[in-house]
């Protein structure tokens, strides 16, 4: 079940009434019907891994009452604490990897004689599964920590089942979550205001930008890059770094908005990320929830900052190739990761060696034009199917052939708006929710049809499935 579906609407719009309506006399019935509703959602791609979602939840709250016992009791929490953490591995790796690393092995068990006893499974990737057994994982160290109190079943469950975030972020952490579930919500003009805002944004971004630029651009020139020109390979590429941001952020200022339609709140989960004038900036600005988890769970139980420069470069490389490799079992993938690991742990070793108060020598518009082509060239490993193709991307960008050309003045002018995204004041969005919040209902809610209809009919036919869905 898409977002800006007539399906999703059709399923959110009693959901909604329901919540604000039994909800209020009752907070527990509240989140029952927000749980159910949930499964609901899930269950609409494929029932059976309701029950996934289900038991994971169930691990993680009973692993995490074991180990706030030893914690209060003033005994090692470890060994329970690596079990939760290794059974959500598990599940996370049986259903992500087990694929790549049968076929990683195939030749070397094939030479060994053993080939034809390799096992012929074909594994279904649940939607979301990277999303839910992170936030299981984070729940379950920061209670380790102290960080936050053990919840109940139903809070756990709805935390990890929470249909705005569950199929594609952002990762909302039980210490952010939780406090807000166990308090009747309130929904004021504002709140009101500013998610109608993030979910007509949110649609526009989606529908007409990013669905655009996979159609009409990247598909085609990712599928047969020897096929096309050189400014069509670089179209190609600048377009692949818009679509893949006006997809992912749309997501989650739906996300957002949805969850505050329901009296929740989000936390951001973009912040103009092209703007970034470095790539650790960039990574403080992009796919926040995940960057700030892999930074307080991967990075910093790896030793951060502690210690000299090179393990600390070190700690950087090992944690992008990991947050790569989140991503899904291809090399392209790890390489992407480890792109990004080397240029953060580069930019490290030059703060270091200038000094962390030094005067930048790179003029800030020249430092973001470099960042973007970084990323813009990760972002080739991360699109290509295969690293073969990416290299063959690579290849005949270099080549910079002649020919007729894919990327039409339409498609221009939509990889420029969506760059230009990056470069409106900050305080435009809540600016424009704060005037909106003080109109007459009927009258927001008419502008919000209206927007809704204009959207509509410029967007181009189908919606396709974000692409975080399938990590």
């Amino acid at each position: 079940m898409l977002f800006p579906t007539l399906d999703f609407a059709i399923f959110f719009l009693p959901v909604l009434v329901l919540v604000w309506t039994v909800g209020q006399a009752s907070n527990e019935w509240r989140k029952i019907i927000l749980l159910l509703a949930s499964w609901i959602f899930y269950g609409a791609w494929d029932w059976r891994f309701v029950l996934l979602l289900i038991a994971s939840a169930a691990i993680n709250w009973s692993v995490a009452q074991r180990v706030h016992a030893r914690v209060e009791a003033g005994e090692r929490a470890q060994p329970w604490l690596a079990l939760g953490v290794i059974a959500n591995l598990a599940i996370l790796g049986f259903f992500k990897y087990f694929g790549f690393f049968l076929e990683e092995l195939a030749p070397i068990l094939t030479r060994a004689g053993f080939g034809r006893d390799l096992p012929l499974i074909e594994v279904i990737l649940p939607v979301g599964i990277s999303f839910f057994t992170f936030q299981g994982m984070s729940y379950l160290i920061d209670i380790a920590r102290g960080h936050t109190k053990p919840a109940s079943f139903l809070d756990i469950t709805l935390l990890m089942s929470f249909f705005p975030h569950l199929v594609a972020g952002p990762i909302v952490r039980a210490s952010h979550l939780v406090p807000q579930f166990a308090r009747v919500p309130t929904l004021t003009r504002g709140m009101v205001a500013a998610s109608l805002l993030l979910i007509v944004w949110g649609l526009f971004k989606k529908t007409v930008i990013a669905s655009e630029l996979a159609t009409g651009l990247v598909d085609t020139a990712f599928f047969d890059p020897a096929a096309q020109t050189g400014p069509d390979l670089l179209a190609g590429a600048y377009g692949y770094a818009v679509q893949i941001y006006c997809d992912f952020s749309a997501y989650s200022d739906t996300a957002v908005g949805l969850a505050g339609l329901l009296g929740y709140r989000f936390p951001r989960n973009f912040d103009q990320p092209y703007r970034a004038a470095s790539l650790q900036d960039f990574w403080r600005r992009w796919h926040i929830s995940l960057s700030s988890w892999l930074r307080d769970y991967l990075y910093i139980s790896l030793g951060g900052n502690r210690g000299g420069v090179w393990f600390v470069c070190r700690n950087l490389l090992i944690t992008m190739l990991l947050g790569g490799f989140w991503h899904g079992a291809k090399w392209t993938f790890l390489i992407w990761g480890g792109l990004h690991g080397g240029v953060l742990a580069i930019e490290r070793l030059w703060r270091e060696w200038r000094g962390a108060d030094a005067r930048p020598i790179i003029p800030r518009p020249l430092a973001i034009l470099i960042i973007f082509h970084i990323v813009v060239a990760g972002w080739i490993f991360f699109r290509a199917d295969t690293l073969d193709g990416a290299l063959a991307y690579f290849a005949e960008l270099a080549a910079w052939r002649a020919g007729v050309a894919l990327t039409t003045p339409l498609l221009a002018g939509l990889i420029l708006f969506g760059l230009a995204i990056h470069f409106t004041p900050p305080t435009l969005m809540p600016g424009m929710a704060r005037r909106v919040a003080a109109w007459p209902a009927p009258l927001l809610g008419l502008a919000v049809a209206i927007a809704i209809l204009l959207v509509d009919a410029m967007r181009f036919e189908g919606v396709a499935a974000f692409i975080y869905y399938q990590f």
